[in-house]
């Protein structure tokens, strides 16, 4: 028996839809990076992009577990002296809650080339509405 690989140009992407209302924020990135892995397709090889493209809608509406809105914090630097920002997740989400969910999925990817060719094909949108209707994403349910 010999074990199959996947190719480059063999691989057949679909579009995936994913409401985030409602959902936990951590059991949703988990699963959307597994799908942006292809891990979910029994032709997955872990050094070729095998997976979906994805998009998640209502952003906006994710939701956290126990105290995670007032307690969990982001950051980053400016790049000058004393540059360092803070803000909470509930700040976040109220400003950019597409950011929140991008970073979580990014967490969860490859630290490397192919985890960075990977989060270009999620793509997250704060409300229903979305530009990607002609791909016709099929809705997944989490």
């Amino acid at each position: 028996m010999k074990t199959v690989s996947a190719k480059k140009g063999e691989v057949k992407r679909n579009w995936v839809l994913v409401d985030a209302s409602g959902q936990p924020l951590g059991r949703m990135a988990s699963r959307v990076a597994a799908r942006l892995r292809g891990k979910h397709n029994p032709l997955f090889t872990p050094h070729v992009d095998t997976g979906d493209f994805v998009v998640v809608i209502n952003a906006e509406k994710v939701k956290l577990t126990g105290k995670k809105m007032d307690k969990k914090l982001y950051h980053w630097h400016s790049g000058y002296i004393g540059g360092l920002k803070t803000r909470t997740a509930k700040q976040m989400i109220e400003d950019k809650p597409e950011l929140v969910i991008s970073r979580a999925v990014k967490g969860m990817l490859p630290k490397n080339r192919l985890g960075r060719k990977l989060l270009k094909k999620l793509k997250v949108y704060r409300g229903p509405a979305h530009p990607h209707e002609a791909q016709r994403p099929q809705a997944l349910e989490l």
